[in-house]
């Protein structure tokens, strides 16, 4: 795998040898030639592809599916569909949203990871996914409003990525201290806003169970969803609620580790 840093862009290649269950390979445009797949996502941490949850949900699924595609990390949205990221770039085609995009990989190619699940599974996979979006807002609030933990964050990232200067990182942090109040989190006190995200997380462990994952023996785009999540507590490198809640439960520990295993070369 290549890597090299162009401005506040780090591009990857992601592209491995290997049999894959579930139907992919190259991507194919309505003209035969070849496509590139790019995923456009926030920079890598903690030695996780991307410190965003949904970003490292869809760069998980699209490697447990075989996918070949470019990874490019960034911090400016202004070219994305929504103005968020992810988004993914499909020849003359982008998609904004994470679960956008796993919809649009899977209908363009194919895809088998979820073509054994039953009805109830797959209202289940809902469920966890939007338990999942709840949980993002504890997460992030870790990160960029409890000042217990926000100044270590930002030194990490900083260091990881010395090319983005410490007033962009405050620029972040005050935005989102304005999404946190209009979301609601903001107005919890930040023992409130943990208790949330355990409980979250405590629905989310019971699921899992001692073996496997979430359907079984192969894993599914629900685990791809939860990797997205508790990897980026569980290897994050600070002592939050949410990562010793997570350390305290081995069925989200092992789970995390055995997909971060699967994705992470």
């Amino acid at each position: 795998m290549g890597r090299k840093l162009i401005g506040h862009s780090c591009d990857t290649i992601v592209h491995w040898p290997g049999y894959y269950p579930f139907g992919a390979g190259r991507i194919m445009s309505s003209s035969g030639e070849s496509s590139m797949l790019t995923l456009y996502s926030y920079p890598d941490l903690f030695g996780v592809p991307d410190n965003n949850p949904f970003g490292l949900k869809v760069y998980a699924f699209m490697r447990l599916c075989g996918l070949v595609f470019e990874h490019k990390h960034i911090l400016d949205t202004k070219a994305a569909p929504r103005g968020q990221l992810p988004y993914l770039v499909d020849g003359e085609t982008s998609i904004g949203d994470s679960d956008a995009i796993i919809d649009y990989l899977k209908r363009e190619n194919n895809l088998g990871i979820d073509r054994a699940l039953s009805t109830g599974q797959a209202n289940l996979d809902f469920f966890v996914r939007r338990t999942l979006d709840d949980l993002y807002w504890p997460m992030s609030f870790s990160r960029w409003r409890d000042e217990r933990f926000r100044p270590a964050f930002c030194t990490a990232f900083m260091a990881a990525h010395p090319e983005v200067a410490a007033s962009a990182l405050e620029a972040a942090s005050e935005y989102n201290r304005l999404r946190y109040h209009y979301q609601g989190i903001g107005r919890y006190e930040p023992d409130q806003v943990y208790e949330r995200g355990i409980a979250d997380l405590r629905v989310v462990a019971d699921l899992i169970g001692d073996s496997g994952f979430v359907f079984g023996p192969e894993p599914a785009t629900v685990d791809a969803a939860i990797y997205g999540c508790v990897a980026n507590i569980y290897y994050y490198d600070i002592d939050t609620p949410l990562k010793r809640y997570v350390l305290s439960r081995p069925t989200l520990v092992r789970h995390c580790v055995a997909i971060h295993e699967r994705v992470v070369s």
